[in-house]
This record gives structure tokens, C-alpha cells and sequence, in this order.
């Protein structure tokens, strides 16, 4: 049976960045970083590292908000409150969790083209930046609402989407009113200039997130997998 758990490991400032991992029980197929929700890792962010490792990927998600001693904002917090947490995230910090994920990776016996990412909400945003600018295999953004607003510790996503060095999907969900977010449009275009297969999938909404739709997330799942499947190999 595949478990979850929590390691911890030092960095250079003196913090201390926590890592929830799940390992296969068979092969290793390869690795994916797992970049968690605005809410922090939460149970669908472990669910989600669980299932990459059920699927035979050595799966780790930083804690990205390690430096507020912070790891879920809980569910009964404001919009605000969690948008508050967002808004103290750092780009040059984030990169470094994340390459201490990957390096997590490399001392586990996986290359640099058998690495993924995949990110939610803000995490969406990061793995995008992430894949503009480091070199791994294969890159995922699902991203509910609000997602392609700017944050102020991170760069705009149109801006570093003509630079993706890998393969990149983006799986995003229709605005409330139904209408087309012409946002979604311009970064398609903008990851379509890149030198890399690019895809973007965009669900219908019936009422609320297309991620609770079953359908739907079920869809976007297979997706997920079937990019990874495709291009860490």
C-alpha cells in the first residue's frame, strides 16, 4: 500500500522546507513535483500525491508557505485571508522550494527528463513559471478561478509562456458567466510562440468549479496522465 508522509529538509537560510512524498510499491516510472493550492497542502493536494504514486511516479509537494510555519490555511478562512498568504509568496523562494523538490528527486535516482510538475490554483501559475525556466520533462497547470490575475511575488504568466522549455498543459475552467476568458485565449497563443508541444483545455461550467464536476475532473485526470505517460519517457 502506498503512504503518505512528511520528511523535512534544511535549507541554506536556515529554515526548513517540509516535503509530503508518496513512493510507488512498484517500478519507479519517473518523478513529479506536485505545487499545491492558495489553501497550502491540503487533503486533495495529499489525495493527489497519493494518486501520482499509485500511477507508479515518485510524487513530493513542498510546502511552500514553510517560512509562515504555515502548511493549510484551514477551509473557514476568508478569500481574503488566503489571498493575503498568496500575496507574501516570494518568486525567487518559491523556485528554490521547488528545486529543492526536484533535487529530492535527483537524490532518489530520477533525471532531469523524467521530471514533471504539476500545480493547482497559484501552484498552476508556479509549475508554468517552472517549466519557462528550468529543464524537466513535462509540465501541468489546472487552475480554477482567478488564476491568470497577477500575484506580486510572481512574474506574469503570458510573459514567460513564449519562453516553456518543456511540454505544457494547461487544463482551466470557464468563467461564472459562461463566457470565454479572452485571458486564457492570449496565453494559449503566447505558449503556442514557445519551441514545445503546448496544449489547453478549457471545461465548460455548470454552476460551479469544473473540478467538481465528476465528469470533468475525472477527464482532466486522465489527461494529466496520459501527458506525463507521453512525454517522461
Amino acid at each position: 500500500m502506498t503512504d503518505v508522509r512528511t520528511e523535512t529538509v534544511p535549507l541554506v537560510d536556515g529554515s526548513a522546507l517540509r516535503l509530503t512524498v508518496a513512493e510507488p510499491v512498484s517500478a519507479v516510472r519517473g518523478g513529479i513535483v506536485v505545487l499545491h493550492e492558495a489553501r497550502g497542502v491540503t487533503d486533495a493536494v495529499r489525495n493527489l500525491v497519493h494518486g501520482l504514486a499509485a500511477e507508479g511516479w515518485l510524487a513530493v509537494a513542498p510546502h511552500l508557505y514553510h517560512r509562515d510555519g504555515a502548511d493549510e490555511i484551514d477551509e473557514t478562512e476568508s478569500a481574503e485571508r488566503v489571498q493575503a498568504q498568496v500575496d507574501r509568496l516570494d518568486g525567487e523562494q518559491v523556485m528554490a522550494d521547488t528545486d529543492t523538490a526536484f533535487g529530492w528527486l535527483a537524490d532518489h535516482g530520477i533525471r532531469a527528463d523524467r521530471m514533471g510538475v504539476i500545480g493547482f490554483d497559484v501552484g498552476g501559475s508556479v509549475a508554468l513559471l517552472v517549466a519557462a525556466k528550468r529543464s524537466l520533462g513535462a509540465a501541468v497547470t489546472v487552475a480554477g478561478e482567478n488564476t491568470l490575475r497577477a500575484t506580486s511575488g510572481l512574474p506574469a504568466l503570458i510573459e514567460a509562456a513564449p519562453h516553456l522549455s518543456c511540454p505544457w498543459l494547461g487544463i482551466y475552467g470557464e468563467p461564472v458567466d459562461g463566457e470565454p476568458d479572452p485571458e486564457i485565449g492570449r496565453l494559449r497563443d503566447a505558449a503556442a510562440s514557445s519551441e514545445v508541444a503546448t496544449d489547453v483545455v478549457v471545461y465548460p461550467r455548470s454552476g460551479h468549479r469544473f473540478d467538481a464536476d465528476p465528469d470533468a475532473a475525472a477527464d482532466a485526470w486522465q489527461r494529466t496522465l496520459n501527458w506525463f505517460d507521453s512525454h517522461l519517457r
